[in-house]
């Protein structure tokens, strides 16, 4: 009994969701690098086929856990931002300016890092979209970790900037990692696209047919060579947000949603794609530009992009500090935003095919995210401290 009042309580701690993910990395890092090796490493590459007369789909188990788990991770993330703009955080463009520019700082700055380390190396360079992002669960669950230490403005500027942030992650893997098209299964996505569009227009309030459709437009979508987890998030926006009968299907589905995503999910993709293998890893191969340039720009791109770009616009009147704030806690925040982890490792896992370029991918990126989340954590908490001095309660 105490063992689970004490699952549950963890359960519903803001910071849960980040520590699940610490967990499960940490657990593909030992596995991955443990007799069970060949044992991982087979499974994931393990082909699974959906076949009607010899056609369908087949792929290893690694492509269906990114292609289509990581399709319903992006399905709650449309539903987040459906939500955020018509009644949230994105809703008053006012209170949007501060922390999107501040996003599209922190995507440029770590992108132009990593380019400066990878420009002259034609094998390497399509990868700079890999530090430009920011891992949400990882970032705000630790920032959950610090309390009241934090003040709730400053959480609220990080939970927009991140989800921001994965808006900007949208759009490039829609732009830049969009295979040969082929128009036929471009076209034919077009049907279940109108009938989500009708469905949405006329509040339905069945959630079965809009899965189905879901479905439907993944598989097409996939066929078309545009990356699959698009059709998530595209799904997630013709969801009503109220039906005819004055209900919610986007609120439900979202709290019906979310547990299973950065619970189930999230932890899988993260046992799947973090296993780094240390074995035989040498000086010569921490210094390579792949990995030497991700963890830069995700530890140094995103402090100059975040911080730089919030100064440039309080320092010119444009925009003002979130109240109760202090510049040593945006830097803190500017540090945290450097987490990229999940989206990165995705991002990561499109530009580069499995073997040694995969693996100094993970090297950078658990290398980057770990160095930021101990910044970040610690200069929020010396900044706290340094409150408390000052105005003490």
């Amino acid at each position: 009994m105490l063992l689970v009042h004490a699952l549950t309580r963890f359960f519903r701690h803001e910071a849960s969701g980040g520590v699940l993910l610490m967990l499960t990395a940490l657990l593909a890092l030992l596995v991955a690098n443990s007799g069970f090796s060949a044992v991982y490493h087979g499974i994931l590459e393990m082909k699974l086929s959906i076949l009607l007369d010899d056609q369908g789909l087949s792929k290893p188990l690694i492509l269906w856990i990114n292609d289509g788990l990581m399709a319903i991770f992006f399905f709650l993330v449309g539903l987040e931002l459906k939500r955020e703009v018509l009644e949230g955080k994105l809703r008053n463009p006012a209170d949007v300016m501060l922390p999107g520019m501040a996003a599209l700082g922190g995507m440029a700055a770590p992108a132009f890092i990593y380019l400066l380390f990878n420009y002259s190396h034609p094998e390497t360079i399509h990868g700079w979209a890999i530090p430009a992002a920011t891992d949400i669960a990882f970032a705000v669950g630790l920032m959950a970790l610090l309390g009241r230490r934090v003040p709730s403005s400053l959480k609220i500027f990080l939970l927009t900037l991140a989800i921001l942030d994965d808006l900007g992650a949208i759009l490039i893997i829609a732009l830049f990692y969009t295979e040969h098209l082929n128009l036929t299964y471009l076209g034919l996505a077009l049907i279940p696209l109108a009938i989500l569009w009708w469905a949405n227009r006329v509040g339905l309030h069945r959630m079965a047919p809009i899965y189905l459709l879901g479905i439907v437009l993944w598989v097409l979508v996939l066929k078309s060579g545009v990356h699959a987890t698009l059709a998530g998030v595209i799904t997630a926006f013709f969801v009503p947000l109220t039906d005819r009968f004055g209900k919610s299907p986007l609120h439900a589905i979202e709290d019906a949603l979310t547990p299973y995503v950065y619970f189930l999910i999230v932890p899988i993709f993260a046992f799947a794609n973090a296993g780094v293998v240390l074995r035989g890893l040498t000086l010569a191969d921490l210094a390579e530009t792949l990995p030497i340039g991700i963890a830069a720009g995700l530890v140094l791109g995103k402090q100059i992009g975040v911080f730089g770009m919030t100064w440039i616009l309080v320092r010119f009147g444009v925009a003002k500090l979130p109240d109760s704030a202090s510049w040593t806690q945006v830097w803190g925040i500017s540090c945290l935003a450097g987490i990229g982890f999940t989206m990165s490792l995705f991002i990561g896992s499109l530009t580069f095919a499995e073997g040694h370029y995969m693996n100094a991918v993970r090297l950078g990126v658990l290398s980057g995210s770990v160095i930021s989340a101990i910044l970040g954590y610690t200069i929020l908490r010396v900044a706290a401290a340094k409150q408390t001095e000052v105005n003490p309660a």
